[in-house]
């Protein structure tokens, strides 16, 4: 039985501190579901297809060089489900610091509740990436700065040319 594993997020943009994640969850799963979370309510500065572009772009190498499967999805609804859907067994969070781990931990009951059979699994951020968000990626281009440091190359084009003047 494939060991199916799902990561969610809003992904806007992909950050080094989301590839830190996949670099290590390709690891633990036959197949990685990178699910991206689709809220009405939100306006993200990065299409629904420009995200999933960029994380088949910067996340498909990670995973074919550790011999995982990788698929992009998107959901509107509680990750959990999105999880079920997907068949996969695993929910991947990635955790920076305390702050990360109390909500997590919160979410990982909640959702223990919910689908007993789907475990979460922390993967801690390398110090390189720890604080990295993608809120301060956006704001620090939106304002002329240099990402490259924060984001793969790819990445930083493309936040280059939205905040083209």
């Amino acid at each position: 039985m494939p060991r199916i594993a799902l990561y969610a997020g809003s992904f806007d943009p992909v950050t080094n501190g989301h590839l830190d994640v996949v670099r290590n969850a390709v690891r633990l799963a036959d197949r990685l579901v990178i699910a991206i979370g689709v809220h009405p309510g939100k306006a993200p500065l990065f299409s629904t297809e420009d995200r999933l572009a960029m994380l088949q772009e910067v996340c498909g190498p990670l995973a074919r060089e550790a011999g995982c499967e990788l698929s992009s999805v998107t959901f509107s609804g509680l990750v959990i489900e999105a999880a079920r859907e997907a068949g996969a067994t695993v929910l991947i969070r990635g955790l920076r610091d305390g702050t990360d781990f109390n909500y997590e931990m919160q979410m990982a009951g909640m959702n223990a509740a919910m689908a007993p059979a789907i475990q979460t699994v922390f993967l801690p951020a390398s110090p390189a990436v720890r604080p990295i968000t993608a809120t301060l990626v956006r704001q620090i281009a939106a304002m002329g700065g240099d990402v490259s440091s924060f984001v793969p190359a790819a990445v930083a084009a493309r936040l280059k040319q939205k905040f083209a003047k």
